[in-house]
């Protein structure tokens, strides 16, 4: 085990700490960033208005010994096409300093270069040393044209290089000075490192632990789902951070603009077809199965799409103060491929794989896309269809609170039960009802009381939702941060504080957090990192940050502005 780890304070270099009976080593490992590499040609990726650095498709490890001496070991052994194809290993001319390894069948080849003598046992490439006090080394696995450091000096100075990239993308920012800062900038560094550069797509996950150990609730997460735009782009603008913020908003009406029909995720270079398949040859953490790759859900009808895409184009008119001319024909497809929609029933927005159910938070976010559609309009001066659209979204409203309430008064998560449902909790947050109306109170205060273990939110009881799978699962750590945020909004904000320091205690000691908590140990469970948790965890902690600036300021309520909503 090691002895520490970090992050590089304001960087994504995560430096390892090892203690050893004869000394100590201390362990860097990052991705490379360099200048702009396409000076003389076109990027064939890049679809984005470049800036002035690029990724170097290089990862670094350097190690230098601080006290004693150690005995290290470089051992490498890729496979290819999801463990299904060893790698052989050929030194090239630069001698045992560097390796290819390649498959059968395979493009991609990866370079290893190291000031550490290589040598090659089937798939494995491996090195050993004695490293003493004040001595360092380093390898470097790269697999794209762009040269490797070939010296310890030149990587100490590429990391260098990178780190001050890191903190100086973060100094761009406009974070709050605040007791809870850090958890900002380490959940903005995670976006961005979350974030393909190329397109502005922001990848849900990059590794996925089980939502139960050892069951079957494995999912693959590495794509980009449109339900993540509204608070993709309101945590990215109220933080500062304007470009990436453009970056995903465009990449989302690239998609809108192709495609007829939205897909609720895609992937990062906007593929469409994400076809799932179960890989019977492995298993994941602890033993769990099945491994999956690619991802069913993209095949799902989740009518909350349109909402998400509307309120994330208000967002950026409303960062701009203007509507941008391509979105408008855009806009338009989509609220009224809502309208047609929205008294269909879908799948929600957890992706249930039951049988499709009139979800009332579907309801919600269709009733948002033509709220805002309508909003758009009046701003386009386009009076007739604001008209028409408010119109349909005033009937959808009446048929939510209509249909989607029980006999107590509080919202459901569907029109046929009376579970709950933590998604219920964006109602106050895309500006539904006000937040001091009595059924918004109610719905908060019945997750925050009924739908927890101890204090943490589960999205709802499997006992009580027909989601197709076996098992149970953890509290999920977004739907407790929109109870914080829910919280604020109600006027609670004693209870949003202490949940909130309880969820920030969770943290990883990276900072960094999955998808689910245990709420019994603290153990992180589901995709990780998860970009939607650092998401919702800007929303809360932006909402108690700015509810303690109001009551400083005399206000007798922890609520916050509409804007500072989101909506």
């Amino acid at each position: 085990m090691p002895a520490a780890r970090r992050y590089l304070p304001g960087t994504m270099v995560l430096e390892t700490s090892w203690h050893t009976p004869t000394g100590w080593i201390i362990v860097r490992d990052v991705l490379l960033i360099g200048p702009w590499h396409h000076e003389r040609d076109l990027s064939r990726t890049h679809r984005r208005a470049p800036t002035d650095y690029d990724a170097d498709h290089v990862l670094l490890r350097t190690v230098r010994c601080v006290s004693g001496e150690v005995q290290v070991t470089l051992d490498c052994e890729p496979m290819f096409d999801y463990g299904r194809k060893p790698a052989r290993w050929s030194y090239t001319d630069r001698g045992y300093h560097q390796g290819v390894a390649r498959a059968e069948g395979v493009g991609l080849e990866l370079r290893l270069t190291s000031d550490m003598r290589l040598g090659f046992e089937g798939g494995r490439a491996m090195a050993r040393t004695l490293l003493k006090q004040g001595e360092t080394r380093y390898c470097a696995l790269s697999w794209t044209e762009h040269d490797p450091p070939y010296t310890y000096e030149e990587a100490y100075q590429r990391l260098v290089r990178t780190a001050h990239h890191w903190q100086h993308w973060l100094a761009r920012g406009d974070i709050p000075d605040h007791p809870w800062r850090g958890f900002l900038e380490r959940s903005a560094l995670t976006l961005k490192g979350l974030t393909f550069a190329p397109t502005g797509a922001l990848v849900a996950a990059t590794t996925s632990l089980p939502e139960t150990p050892g069951g079957e609730r494995n999912w693959d997460y590495r794509y980009t789902w449109i339900r993540d735009s509204t608070f993709a782009l309101w945590g990215l603008y109220t933080l500062g951070f304007d470009w990436e913020a453009d970056d995903f908003f465009w990449f989302i009406a690239d998609l809108a603009e192709r495609d007829e029909e939205l897909q609720i995720m895609y992937g990062v270079d906007g593929e469409r077809e994400l076809d799932e398949k179960i890989l019977d040859h492995l298993y994941g953490y602890e033993g769990a199965r099945p491994v999956r790759v690619g991802n069913a859900a993209y095949t799902h009808r989740q009518n909350d799409v349109w909402g998400a895409v509307l309120d994330s184009f208000y967002i950026h008119t409303k960062s701009r103060d203007r509507l941008d001319e391509r979105i408008w024909p855009i806009l338009k497809r989509l609220v009224e491929s809502a309208i047609k929609h929205w008294r269909e029933p879908d799948r929600g927005i957890w992706e249930v794989r039951g049988e499709p159910r009139h979800f009332t938070s579907s309801k919600v976010m269709c009733w948002v896309a033509a709220d805002r559609g309508a909003r758009l309009a009046r701003l386009r001066d386009e009076p007739e269809l604001a008209e028409r659209w408010q119109a349909v979204a005033d009937e959808i409203h009446e048929d939510v609170c209509k249909n989607g309430v029980s006999d107590r008064g509080v919202f459901t998560q569907h029109y046929e039960t009376e579970a709950l449902d933590a998604s219920l909790l964006l109602i106050p947050l895309v500006r539904f009802l006000p937040p001091d109306d009595p059924r918004v109170r109610a719905t908060v205060l019945a997750i925050a009381d009924e739908l927890t273990v101890d204090e943490l939110v589960l999205r709802y009881k499997p006992e009580e939702t027909d989601d197709g799978l076996t098992g149970t699962e953890g509290s999920f750590t977004i739907c407790s941060f929109w109870l914080v945020s829910a919280l604020v909004e109600i006027g609670e904000l004693d209870r949003a504080r202490r949940l909130c320091e309880k969820l920030l205690s969770f943290a990883s000691p990276l900072g960094l957090y999955a998808e689910e908590i245990n709420p019994v140990n603290g153990r992180q469970l589901g995709n990780f990192p998860q970009a939607f948790t650092h998401l919702a965890l800007i929303n809360a902690v932006i909402h108690i940050i700015r509810a303690e600036e109001r009551m400083r300021n005399g206000s007798p309520y922890g609520q916050i502005p509409p804007r500072a909503a989101g909506a």
